[in-house]
């Protein structure tokens, strides 16, 4: 999963705008831009934008993790 787009899909689902995201992370507008670029962010901004949108990308990151072949669980 590219965990960018993803983010950017749901923002624009729930009728939100890059401006609105950045204000509830308290980050640059820019910032979200490059983020919607990334394929992986990191574990706190993931979490930050998680609570801001209502989203549990972690739930989605699992469950594409568990689809993956060849995965398996100890």
């Amino acid at each position: 999963m590219h965990i960018g787009k993803r983010i950017k899909e749901v923002l624009e689902l729930q009728g939100h705008n890059v401006v609105w995201l950045a204000s509830q992370i308290s980050c640059e507008r820019s910032n979200i831009y490059n983020m919607f670029k990334r394929d992986n962010i990191g574990v706190d901004l993931l979490q930050k934008v998680c609570c801001a949108l209502g989203h549990d990308f972690f739930k989605e990151l699992s469950n594409d993790l568990q689809a993956t072949e060849g995965f398996s669980k100890k």
